[in-house]
């Protein structure tokens, strides 16, 4: 409980004695009850009471006086005349008498009129002016007998009373009980709703305050009394609680977006799966295969718009965590400076990391360098003729790097990619060339133009910027110090990054096995198999024999050997981590399935004849030797490079 709003509501709006000390209109029942008891002990009198009863009521309180004088000098035990009598003279200021006439009015007759009377005579001595403690709470206990006393009749200023009051006092568990009482029994009182506002106030409810408080103006509440009220500091808080509960449910609203794409990608990986196991692998463009990749292909757009959705979400996390902690500091009564300026600083920083990694682009440079058509005429009419075999337009280019890698992507814009139109690139790491036998290289092809078929690389963009934006960020969080556990943007990422990895590597696995299919229709699950398990092997041998020499080169301080040329040198290691990349087991951070569960899905397809692709891919290069020393000197130039920066 706030018991200062209490008071605050007292003394700022002043009309909590009043509501409570009111009186209703006579009540004509009632006032006949009176009269018939006087003309039966007095009715000479009756004029009197009659007479003075309406000065009461119109202010006259001396002519007043003057009547109910003569009748209880007839009727000496008439009560009404004389519970009257005593509150007209605590208000002329003849309090001692006035009190005389409650008490003994009281005494002869405990009536619930009797009761409210001597409770606000003892409550509220004179305008302006309230009891002590003592005297309000023995006011409370007269109010609760007159409302016991009341039985049905309905008179909403016994329950007034009781609740000016308990705000006089700030007890809230008593203003709680008559709030209560009247919500029950006079819902449509302006002061109901004024009392209401008060303890909704007491209890930190600042929009259920407000929305009282305006209910009682619409209800006769006085408009100036209710601005005073609101401008307590309850209009402020109101707007502030109202916006919490906006971005607390919007905040909700997105955490269940979240999961709904968390589920939604797990749904999705379940049932490729099924449909990975189920389908004919002979089968490399039925409806269902491109039904799974068009609703992938919407998940991935959907969880990449998502991404910067959630970023003013995670904003308003991060305000709200810092407000959180400066709040628990203020609770606390003491705010550790330290504390408080590395929170306020993080925040800052955090919110300033996050708008900057939306803007900074990194510049991409494509790999290695281009091979034209006279270096490698053969090659290049290769490819030419894979293309046509799959039934797909044929590369562009064909860059060569030092490494052992082997992959397609496609540049242009996103109406050239719709379209079919973007530049194809295929890269040729020369580390992988040692061995690889003209027709498996044929099926490895077959497969990286499977993904341009099933244009796998059309749509590629969105996940890969957003990719690069989540690691922007996080590379800036790092480097800030913001990559800590309880920074809620950093949490975010890890999470998001999580989610996305789920649903976009989900989907790169389903374009690998779809792509392995027309690998292995077009030229043979055995000559796929024979060009994977190459590259592979080259891969671990290349990067064993490579690492070896440059090692020994670096502590020789002599040039490398040509790497290419290189014989590896097999060992039970070497041969361990081979058949562990080939054994390896399929997981969901995969990108792409394991070897082995990739040759188990294409081993039903027919084997074809491998007769006209006979002969190693080396022998469709012009130079060999040339391209081979270009590319150990740029290893070397690159190791020298990276020592030169350690150092």
């Amino acid at each position: 409980m706030r018991h200062h709003i209490l008071l605050a509501a007292l003394v700022c709006v002043g009309v909590g004695s009043e509501l409570g000390a009111q009186t209703s209109a006579r009540d004509a029942q009632a006032e006949r009850v009176f009269e018939n008891q006087l003309a039966a002990i007095a009715p000479h009198e009756l004029p009197d009471f009659e007479a003075g009863t309406r000065a009461y009521d119109a202010g006259d309180l001396s002519q007043a006086e003057w009547r109910y004088r003569l009748v209880i000098a007839a009727a000496p035990e008439f009560t009404p005349a004389m519970r009257r009598l005593g509150s007209i003279l605590i208000r002329r200021d003849q309090r001692q008498e006035g009190l005389a006439l409650l008490s003994r009015a009281l005494g002869l007759e405990r009536s619930p009129e009797n009761l409210i009377t001597m409770a606000q005579a003892i409550a509220y001595p004179a305008p302006g002016r309230q009891g002590s403690a003592l005297d309000m709470a023995r006011a409370l206990a007269l109010d609760r007998e007159a409302v016991g006393k009341l039985g049905a009749r309905r008179d909403p200023s016994y329950l007034f009373f009781h609740a000016g009051v308990a705000m006089s006092l700030q007890d809230p568990v008593e203003l709680q009980v008559a709030v209560n009482e009247l919500q029950r029994t006079y819902p449509e009182e302006a002061a109901t709703h004024y009392f209401a506002a008060v303890l909704h106030a007491a209890e930190d409810e600042w929009t259920e305050a407000e929305d009282e408080i305006h209910a009682a103006e619409r209800r006769g509440f006085s408009h100036e009394e209710a601005a005073a009220f609101l401008r307590t500091g309850v209009s402020t808080r109101a707007r502030v609680s109202r916006l919490i509960d906006t971005g607390a449910w919007l905040v909700l609203a997105w955490a269940i977006g979240l999961l709904a794409l968390f589920l939604a990608g797990r749904g999705l990986s379940a049932a490729t799966l099924r449909f990975i196991h189920s389908s004919d692998p002979g089968e490399v463009a039925s409806t269902p295969q491109r039904s799974l990749r068009r609703v992938y292909r919407a998940l991935i757009r959907t969880a990449a718009i998502y991404y910067y959705i959630s970023l003013p979400f995670v904003a308003l996390l991060v305000v709200g965590a810092a407000a959180g902690v400066f709040y628990l500091f203020e609770l606390i009564g003491r705010i550790p400076l330290q504390i408080a300026a590395a929170v306020g600083l993080g925040a800052i920083v955090t919110l300033y990391r996050m708008v900057h990694s939306l803007f900074v682009r990194v510049p991409s440079r494509d790999p290695g360098r281009c091979l034209a058509a006279a270096e490698a005429p053969g090659l290049w009419t290769l490819t030419r003729s894979v293309a046509d075999t799959v039934g797909t337009r044929a590369i562009d280019d064909i860059r060569v790097t030092p490494g052992t890698e082997l992959a397609v992507y496609e540049q242009g814009t996103a109406r050239e990619r719709r379209h079919d139109q973007a530049r194809r690139t295929l890269i040729l790491g020369v580390g992988l060339l040692n061995g690889f036998s003209q027709g498996a290289f044929r099926a490895v092809l077959a497969h990286e133009y499977g993904h341009f078929a099933h244009r796998d690389t059309a749509g590629g963009d969105q996940a890969l910027r957003v990719s690069q934006d989540m690691m922007k960020f996080a590379i800036a969080m790092a480097r800030s110090g913001q990559a800590v556990w309880w920074n809620v943007a950093f949490q975010f990422l890890r999470l998001y990054n999580f989610l996305f990895r789920r649903i976009s590597h989900g989907a790169t696995r389903l374009q690998e096995v779809l792509a392995d299919r027309i690998a292995a229709h077009k030229y043979g699950a055995a000559q796929f198999e024979q060009g994977l398990r190459h590259v592979i092997r080259a891969t671990i041998e290349f990067d064993a024999a490579a690492t070896a020499e440059i090692r020994d080169a670096l502590s020789t301080q002599r040039p490398c050997r040509n790497l290419y040329t290189l014989v590896p040198h097999r060992s039970d290691d070497l041969e361990h981590r081979v058949q562990d990349a080939i054994e390896r087991a399929t997981t969901e951070d995969d990108t792409h399935p394991g070897p082995l569960e990739r040759f188990r899905l294409i081993s039903a397809l027919p084997q074809k004849s491998d007769a006209d692709e006979a002969g190693l891919l080396w022998d469709l290069f012009a130079d060999r030797e040339g391209l081979t020393k270009e590319m150990t000197s740029a290893i070397e130039e690159n190791v020298r490079l990276s020592v030169v920066a350690t150092v």
